[in-house]
């Protein structure tokens, strides 16, 4: 059984350009135009990608599964054209053995409609300053170590943390939050965190444990990969890292990239986020970090809670919004559209880059004998956001009601179809 996607326009190598994608199984067979098969598909008008990856999610899978889990995230992940995820390992229990690592890996596999790529934790438990056995980890399967949502505190167990990934060749992905300059704030620091009489949290939290994170990463050689970048002064840190030569590499969200916490417009917990939006000044710096290249690549921190947990006041409820589902509607209809970037480089951030970032193998791209995980976008009508809509099990954005461009049509995994729109 083969199947073509023809008359799309298709991103290859970089290009767009126009050609049929004939699939056979698993994997693409050829990408050429006048191509035919066993069952067409007709991608006249779309955008057609390869599937893209997010290598910053959280599925709540083990243990908070009434938030989401690995199988209702997937499918949120697929709605949004995403075919490759990197799922972080916040659950309960952590998965900081290499017997609850097997065990994760298996249950990805299992209840995942997308790959599920897993990140094991920095240290035990993700609280303590014990280092796990970051070779049993990889050897069953995780592909990173992270403690998302959590920084690490002590800078003596980031130093060995940092030596033994290197020794075992992870990269090391860092929530930076100094947990004493967070000081349990809800919103940034500045005009709206009074105007809404919420506890701020300064930028220091998170600069100064990336300016630390660098220095010890330039004596230990690690690849180290700053989460979720948010600030103008992180932006500039990063970037003097890399001019100096030391492997540093980072991620920012596409909320951080949209909104400032102007956009606020009451206290509304659906704009509280870790770390939080920021002011002007620094979107303008994440978007310049993206163009010049100091930003490798975009990471949503899909993170899903429960309604119960994101009503009242921002200063109680849990920090976190989805992303699956909307990053690339909202990107492309607020970046691309407007020509602040194209659409080969939205692309490239989405999947080149995070594939290159983390040296994966056989995704992010579109060639011949290559896995066959591919999306199909509508870029040029424009769909309303709906709850409804969702897959996920958390509604818990505030982008909700927007009109966007680049709705997900069809996404595709191994060949097989995983999510495809009503009505196509």
């Amino acid at each position: 059984m083969t199947t073509v996607i023809k008359n799309g326009t298709v991103y290859q190598n970089g290009q767009l350009i126009h050609a049929d994608i004939l699939v056979a199984g698993k994997k693409i067979k050829a990408i050429a135009i006048h191509l035919s098969g066993d069952k067409t598909i007709d991608a006249k008008g779309k955008l057609v990608s390869p599937g893209l990856i997010d290598l910053h999610v959280h599925y709540r899978d083990p243990g908070q599964t009434y938030k989401e889990d690995s199988h209702t995230g997937s499918l949120a992940a697929a709605h949004g054209g995403f075919t490759t995820v990197g799922a972080m390992p916040n659950v309960t229990p952590v998965p900081d053995t290499p017997e609850l690592m097997q065990k994760m890996v298996n249950e990805n596999q299992r209840k995942g409609v997308v790959h599920i790529l897993q990140y094991g934790p920095i240290t035990k438990n993700e609280t303590t300053d014990i280092i796990p056995d970051y070779f049993g980890l990889k050897k069953a399967g995780a592909f990173a170590v992270s403690n998302d949502g959590k920084g690490v505190q002590n800078a003596e167990t980031m130093y060995l943390a940092m030596q033994k990934a290197k020794e075992n060749n992870l990269v090391l992905a860092e929530h930076a939050q100094d947990d004493a300059l967070f000081n349990q704030g809800v919103i940034n620091e500045g005009k709206w965190a009074q105007e809404l009489n919420l506890k701020p949290i300064t930028e220091l939290a998170e600069t100064t444990q990336i300016a630390r994170d660098l220095l010890l990463a330039q004596k230990t050689c690690v690849h180290y990969h700053v989460c979720h970048i948010s600030s103008k002064v992180s932006v500039e840190l990063v970037r003097l890292a890399k001019a100096k030569g030391i492997n540093v590499t980072c991620e920012v969200t596409p909320h951080h990239l949209l909104l400032t916490d102007e956009d606020i417009p009451k206290d509304d917990p659906n704009y509280k986020m870790n770390p939080p939006l920021r002011n002007k000044k620094d979107q303008t710096a994440l978007i310049k970090g993206l163009l010049d290249g100091t930003i490798d690549m975009i990471a949503t921190d899909h993170a899903p809670h429960a309604k119960k947990e994101k009503t009242g006041s921002m200063q109680s409820a849990a920090f976190g919004i989805t992303g699956s589902e909307t990053a690339f509607g909202e990107l492309y209809t607020n970046f691309v559209r407007t020509g602040i970037f194209t659409l080969r480089q939205l692309l490239g951030w989405f999947t080149d880059k995070p594939a290159k970032t983390f040296a994966l193998k056989n995704v992010g791209h579109l060639e011949p004998g290559a896995p066959a995980d591919i999306a199909i976008f509508d870029i040029n009508h424009a769909v309303k956001i709906k709850e409804e809509d969702y897959q996920s099990k958390g509604v818990n954005t505030p982008f909700t009601g927007d009109e966007v461009y680049g709705a997900t049509v069809l996404t595709m995994v191994n060949g097989e179809i995983v999510y495809q729109r009503d009505g196509q």
